[in-house]
């Protein structure tokens, strides 16, 4: 099963971590994960006073320190794991990234908001859900 793991580093990608180990079905040798992590653009009239090359280096900066501890993580536990840094907007890149990756499963943690809170926040785990074509697994 190819597996798409989108992770921020708060601590609901923790527990969805926490949960796969929990469940040792979704640790099987057979899957196949990709780590995805969206690091927020700049706005272009802030982006504008930075050199190209140090707004790169901001981007791949961050997304790698996401990156770190879930590095120790996926070695740990033997997966097979590709690691995916993006800029833009969490929810439609995810949405994206899972159609056109062509993965058969989205697993992302939740942040257990309320409906009520969801109706007047949102959330990229809702906003994911309402428009990914392809299954998506929660972990509060």
């Amino acid at each position: 099963m190819k597996i798409l793991l989108p992770v921020d580093g708060s601590a609901y990608t923790k527990r969805m971590l926490a949960w796969l180990v929990t469940h040792e079905e979704w640790l099987a040798a057979q899957h196949e994960y990709t780590v995805l992590t969206v690091v927020p653009m700049i706005p272009p009239h802030a982006a504008s006073m930075f050199p190209a090359d140090q707004l790169k280096s901001y981007y791949e900066d961050t997304a790698e320190a996401i990156f770190k501890p879930i590095r120790k993580f996926t070695a740990k536990h033997n997966l097979a794991t590709s690691y995916v840094p993006k800029v833009g907007h969490a929810p439609e890149v995810i949405s994206k990234m899972s159609v056109k990756g062509k993965y058969d499963l989205v697993i992302m943690g939740s942040h257990g908001h309320s409906n009520l809170m969801n109706l007047v926040a949102g959330s990229v785990a809702t906003q994911v859900l309402a428009n990914s074509k392809v299954p998506v697994l929660l972990v509060r």
